[in-house]
């Protein structure tokens, strides 16, 4: 078995800053929080950017630029910029930062999907922000959207002519077969970085039989070698499903975008102790934590010499 990346996702842009005074929001916070994460273990570092106000999302450059440059000067961790942003962004927005650095890394839904999380809107009395609650709630009656069209735009713009690869996201088993669709249109090539995602509201549940099938599944769209592997769960279940997929030979990513909790009941103070956690569970496994360069082996990333920061 070949040594465990850890992704660290640091702020995301689903949760609401009321959810946890822990979660980073400016541009200060965001640089503690990722090169703590890094020094704890993290070979990537999976970033959004917020406005430092209020902490909604934001995919200003100006933002992003007043971080990511910081981080990367500090750590050695490969930068991997959202193509996601957040719901309500229009694709231009969402690629505008990736578009002026050309990073190593970027994610990339593989699908259009129901991403939801407007439950919380009624499960939370106090809000700390007045735009919060409104943005909890509109996610019931929006869709994501990453249409074959939108998938093809970034995979050319960003892989063909910058040199970036990507954290293919897939939130549902026909996510897998959408990548299988781009690898046979020739606009992709392995090894390809397969992030598979359990727990979401409109995506795949947490069942340990569902991480099963999408393993065996990318082994037969793909073959074994030219793939990694990689599992985030999300809320309660990040590191049950973490260990799961190191146990099946796979990656894992934790980070307070993907939970704001450490334990039951118990908020992560920093993405640093979600690191440190999975690593104390790969290392009952016997199994060895990726080194950011050895990371860029496995992904066959451009190197950190290639990126216009």
């Amino acid at each position: 078995m070949s040594k465990v990346i850890i992704t660290c996702a640091i702020t995301g842009s689903a949760h609401v800053p009321t959810m946890s005074r822990y979660l980073p929001i400016t541009p200060d916070e965001i640089v503690e929080h990722a090169i703590e994460a890094a020094e704890a273990g993290a070979a990537i570092l999976h970033l959004h950017a917020r406005d430092p106000q209020d902490g909604r999302p934001t995919p200003d450059p100006k933002v992003f630029s007043q971080f990511v440059p910081r981080i990367a000067q500090a750590t050695n961790a490969v930068i991997n910029i959202t193509t996601g942003g957040s719901m309500g962004m229009s694709l231009e927005e969402r690629l505008a930062y990736a578009l002026q650095i050309k990073p190593e890394l970027c994610s990339l839904n593989m699908g259009s999907m129901n991403f939801s999380l407007h439950p919380l809107a009624k499960k939370i009395t106090d809000f700390r922000f007045s735009w919060e609650k409104p943005y909890l709630e509109a996610f019931e009656d929006k869709v994501f959207k990453n249409t074959f069209k939108d998938i093809k735009h970034i995979m050319l713009k960003l892989g063909e002519e910058c040199g970036t690869r990507f954290e293919f996201e897939c939130y549902d088993i026909s996510h897998l077969y959408n990548l299988a669709f781009f690898l046979n249109e020739g606009l992709i090539k392995p090894p390809f970085f397969i992030q598979s995602i359990y727990g979401v509201l409109g995506g795949m549940g947490p069942d340990p039989e569902n991480l099963s099938l999408m393993r065996t599944t990318a082994d037969r769209l793909f073959g074994r070698e030219n793939y990694r592997f990689s599992v985030l769960g999300a809320g309660r279940h990040q590191m049950p499903l973490a260990a799961m997929s190191a146990v099946m030979g796979g990656n894992v990513r934790v980070g307070l975008e993907d939970s704001v909790f450490l334990g039951k009941g118990e908020l992560a103070v920093s993405n640093a102790d979600q690191v440190r956690k999975v690593r104390r569970i790969l290392s009952e496994l016997s199994l060895e934590v990726a080194t950011p360069d050895e990371a860029r082996t496995m992904l066959a990333l451009k190197g950190r010499d290639a990126v216009n920061l």
